[in-house]
């Protein structure tokens, strides 16, 4: 820990999303600023945390950051089951939107067909999976608030990540391969240690 660090304890079990621009983070141990780091949050196990930055952060940030989303106004999201789009489920809690209702927001994971049909609706959409004309897309980015809150919402029993598939630092490539395939159930996790 630097000694600058004051918010989090030497010994307190963190996570963290690692900004894009550092590399060896799929390793034992990896230096990250400090400004991203929030504690753990201990209802989870260590693999149910890993998966909880990258995804509910690109949820969060999809839904509130770039879709705006109000009080009120219902969402659909499409990749419900994957592992952004089952955070996204449970972070909008009642607002999702039926489907026979137009939703005042698209939330897209999946991209390709239900990206294109999603913008013949008139909602607002947001896409993590492609860019195109009519959606607003965005790369996740770190946020220690965003992240607190919602490790907060993992105690609370609000948000509960699901695990796709585990693997260990010595089958990094087969892990990557599951990430690239569809039909995912939660998110995939590299285990670096034990």
């Amino acid at each position: 820990m630097a000694p600058d660090v004051d918010d989090v304890a030497v010994g307190e079990e963190v996570f963290a999303l690692t900004p894009f621009d550092r590399d060896g983070v799929a390793a034992e141990y990896a230096a990250v600023p400090a400004a991203v780091l929030a504690p753990r949050p201990m209802s989870l196990t260590h693999v149910e945390s890993a998966t909880l930055p990258m995804t509910g952060l690109s949820a969060w940030q999809g839904i509130f950051d770039h879709g705006a989303l109000k009080e009120g106004e219902r969402v659909r999201v499409l990749g419900a089951n994957g592992g952004v789009g089952h955070l996204a489920v449970q972070i909008v809690k009642g607002q999702l939107a039926t489907d026979d209702e137009t939703p005042d927001l698209v939330f897209d994971t999946v991209g390709g067909d239900a990206l294109s049909d999603a913008l013949g609706l008139g909602s607002r959409v947001v896409s993590i999976a492609e860019e195109a004309d009519g959606a607003t897309y965005f790369v996740v980015e770190p946020d220690r608030a965003q992240l607190v809150e919602l490790g907060r919402r993992a105690d609370a029993g609000e948000v509960i990540p699901a695990v796709d598939s585990v693997f260990s630092l010595e089958e990094a490539g087969a892990a990557f391969d599951r990430v690239g395939e569809r039909g995912k159930h939660g998110k995939v996790v590299l285990r670096v240690g034990d």
